[in-house]
């Protein structure tokens, strides 16, 4: 098996090897993947090792890690108090966003494979355990964000993305989707029972779940659509602050921690 980190800020994942085909995904930098396929076309079919999330990119923003490199504990992720920060390459700075991975970071240095980095900020947490103590502050760095199908960044995110960038930064790993992350966790049986954290998931006329948003108490969440806001809850579902008009139909809640 062949493995590989992403050494750029955040690459795109398609579901074919074309560069007009949709992105499905994104890899930020660090994150670790396992290559499936050889290269077609500076193309290779790869699969995210912290969801399992497949897909198409481009192999040359990957850096080919060994097998211990991919499954070693890489503790460190970005968490800044803006948008990104950034770290030093031979080739100059490189802008990362809010949620990178620091992978191979040892006291100031950090090595991918042939890719060396240095990063000296006051943005790093280590993930040694879940800690629920960051959710607030990670929640709260996304309403105003713009909504983008398959984003996992601040300057573009989907309603999953969110919620799984947001508990990556608590030490918890979420998989990619909301149906997936729907069978995650364990169900809080009524919306007053919610805490601060727990995941709304809402359902569409045929009961597929496709929406998830994070509950900030029993009558508020915050969930991408068309950007992040934050937008009334009760048991029916969401209700648009700004329209007053039901959004979305509330399924099930799931706790996490």
């Amino acid at each position: 098996m062949q493995f590989a980190a992403c050494i750029v800020a955040a690459v795109a994942v398609r579901a074919q090897p074309r560069h007009e085909s949709e992105m499905t995904n994104q890899l930020l930098f660090g994150e670790i993947v396992q290559v499936l396929s050889d290269e077609t076309n500076g193309w290779c079919m790869i699969q995210s090792m912290h969801d399992q999330y497949a897909g198409w990119t481009r192999l040359a923003q990957l850096e080919m890690v060994d097998e211990q490199f991919a499954f070693a504990s890489h503790l460190v992720v970005l968490n800044c108090d803006g948008a990104g920060d950034s770290i030093q390459t031979d080739h100059g700075a490189l802008q990362i966003p809010y949620g990178a991975t620091l992978a191979g970071f040892h006291k100031g240095k950090g090595k991918i494979g042939r890719f060396s980095y240095w990063y000296n900020g006051k943005g790093s947490q280590e993930r040694t355990k879940k800690d629920t103590g960051y959710l607030e502050q990670f929640v709260n760095k996304w309403p105003g964000a713009p909504y983008l199908w398959g984003g996992r960044t601040i300057f573009g995110v989907d309603c999953s993305g969110l919620s799984q960038l947001v508990y990556k930064m608590a030490g918890i790993d979420l998989l990619r989707d909301a149906r997936q992350q729907a069978l995650q966790g364990e169900v809080v049986d009524f919306l007053q029972q919610a805490r601060y954290g727990d995941l709304a998931f809402f359902d569409d006329e045929a009961g597929n779940i496709y929406h998830v948003g994070i509950l900030i108490s029993n009558a508020r969440i915050v969930h991408a659509a068309g950007k992040v806001r934050v937008d009334g809850i009760d048991t029916e579902g969401i209700i648009n602050i700004d329209t007053g008009q039901r959004t979305h139909r509330l399924r099930i809640i799931k706790r996490y921690f």
